[in-house]
């Protein structure tokens, strides 16, 4: 019984991650799915980003929180459009919390859509939201064995920013024998080395971001 209610909502899932899919690309949005531990950086990464590709793409964000809106807020005084979700205790996002979300952005004004899910390694892996790209974000702190712990996560992923890099001298993180480990299990994702305090590593991440809106839209034209 409990495996067919879990289909059954995986389903249901999909089916609205779909419809989210095709609302988004059909207007030429392309959004990301970030999802890490919580206190990784995702917000100070999203607001570092915002700040190289502003001349060059219009940014959205959708907060998922268990609870409070201090990022969505965060990033609202930094001029972002920001919509908060809480999950109320839920380890993730679902594609239904997504589509009530995009209901209350201006999709006509948006090229990009950041979708920070809940701070958590195994929950959000197994909920398609109806992104373009999934994104994982690593911090140095949290050391480098979390590809093999947490493996569904980072084999999914379309790239994997390793963050906090301005603390590699003083934490236990090998960035060589992680990218070996990383490359490993996932050997078509890029993978990005920066820092969100002090920008080091962002303006690579922006150009990848930007190709990939970039091939979006080629996509698209082209049908």
């Amino acid at each position: 019984m409990e495996i067919k209610v879990l289909k059954d909502i995986l389903s249901a899932n999909n089916q609205i991650a779909e419809q989210n899919r095709k609302l988004l690309t059909g207007k030429r949005i392309m959004a990301i799915n970030l999802m890490s531990s919580p206190g990784s950086g995702k917000t100070t990464l999203i607001m570092r980003t915002v700040e190289e590709l502003k001349s060059k793409a219009r940014i959205a964000v959708i907060e998922g929180d268990v609870s409070s809106s201090i990022d969505a807020e965060k990033l609202s005084q930094a001029g972002v459009t920001a919509i908060q979700i809480n999950t109320g205790g839920g380890c993730h996002l679902d594609a239904g919390m997504v589509n009530s979300a995009l209901g209350n952005l201006p999709l006509d004004d948006m090229d990009i859509l950041f979708i920070e899910n809940v701070g958590n390694l195994i929950c959000p892996g197994g909920f398609d939201l109806g992104e373009y790209l999934k994104v994982v974000i690593l911090s140095t702190p949290e050391g480098d064995d979390k590809p093999h712990k947490y493996p569904l996560l980072f084999t999914q992923a379309n790239a994997l920013v390793v963050n906090k890099t301005d603390l590699l001298p003083h934490v236990s993180f090998d960035l060589e024998n992680f990218t070996r480990m990383f490359k490993g299990i996932n050997q078509q994702a890029a993978l990005f080395a920066v820092s969100g305090l002090t920008g080091e590593g962002v303006r690579e991440w922006g150009k990848w971001v930007m190709d990939n809106l970039q091939k979006l839209h080629t996509m698209k034209h082209s049908k």
